[in-house]
């Protein structure tokens, strides 16, 4: 039984957190924020090395999660590995009981902290989600049969503020007919033009979460449009967070508005901070 596929395919309203694994072995924290978030979210993502920055295994941190008895949504990215690796590690979070896996590309490691990293790529997001298919089915990427097959969950990222939009509709197209079951976005800030883009994929027929990023400097909301592809933060935003006394609270009233607005247009959110996640805990209980 799978809370997050249930929660889909019941059409619920689904809500989804995203936090990040430690950049050591101290993890008592971390479990800490797992157990803040029991029972209020359907699932915890875990993020695999966000930004190419070092950090333990999501892999690691996602049995973490489920051992404390929430359900993961494993981040893989194809940067760091090759389809062997890929392979290998999808077999071993289905053999642990991880049931749902986002399936991603990864940032190059020039933007992290070990920019002198090789990078891999040998698979992207698309094929990646055809290898989870196959191994779903029982064979591998080869077509070699398994001794017992995976059972994964498979969703995607999605970009909704992208320009020009004909590229990101031909992606999730193609990610679709390879097997993503469900999207979660980048964050949404504008809510009309995401009711726009929604009604230009409502034809795909899948759920689409639609991503909340708490802000908390109107300096953060500046960079993050300037530094980070497909996110747009209107004027608006960054106006109230630069004449707020209080920027930190303010960029939580902005994401319980948002969500707001959101209820009616996507199937769910997906919460995300930039190093702020006792946020998470204080977004939800505002909504």
């Amino acid at each position: 039984m799978s809370l997050l596929r249930d929660a889909i395919k019941n059409n619920e309203f689904v809500i989804t957190a995203e936090l990040s694994p430690r950049k050591g072995t101290l993890v008592t924290n971390f479990i800490k924020m797992v157990h803040s978030l029991k029972g209020r979210v359907h699932a915890i993502n875990i993020t695999d090395n966000q930004r190419a920055i070092m950090r333990m295994s999501s892999l690691a941190a996602s049995y973490l999660v489920l051992r404390e008895g929430v359900e993961p949504v494993y981040q893989i990215t194809c940067r760091d590995r090759n389809r062997l690796a890929l392979q290998s590690d999808l077999l071993g979070a289905s053999a642990l009981g991880i049931k749902n896996v986002l399936a991603l590309t990864g940032d190059h490691p020039s933007a992290g902290d070990f920019p002198e990293a090789k990078p891999v790529f040998d698979l992207d997001a698309t094929t990646l989600l055809h290898t989870i298919t196959k191994l779903n089915s029982g064979f591998d990427l080869n077509d070699h049969p398994l001794k017992g097959h995976t059972d994964l969950f498979a969703g995607a990222a999605l970009t909704p503020q992208a320009q020009p939009l004909e590229p990101v509709l031909l992606a999730m197209e193609r990610k679709i007919n390879a097997g993503a079951k469900f999207f979660q976005t980048q964050p949404v800030f504008d809510t009309d033009a995401f009711a726009s883009f929604m009604s230009k994929i409502n034809r795909f027929g899948i759920p689409v979460m639609a991503g909340i990023l708490l802000l908390h400097s109107a300096e953060q909301a500046v960079n993050l449009n300037t530094q980070v592809p497909g996110i747009h933060i209107p004027d608006t935003l960054i106006k109230r967070l630069e004449s707020s006394s209080d920027p930190h609270n303010e960029g939580i009233d902005i994401a319980v508005e948002l969500t707001g607005r959101l209820r009616g247009i996507s199937r769910g959110m997906h919460i995300m901070t930039v190093g702020q996640e006792r946020d998470i805990l204080t977004l939800l209980e505002r909504i």
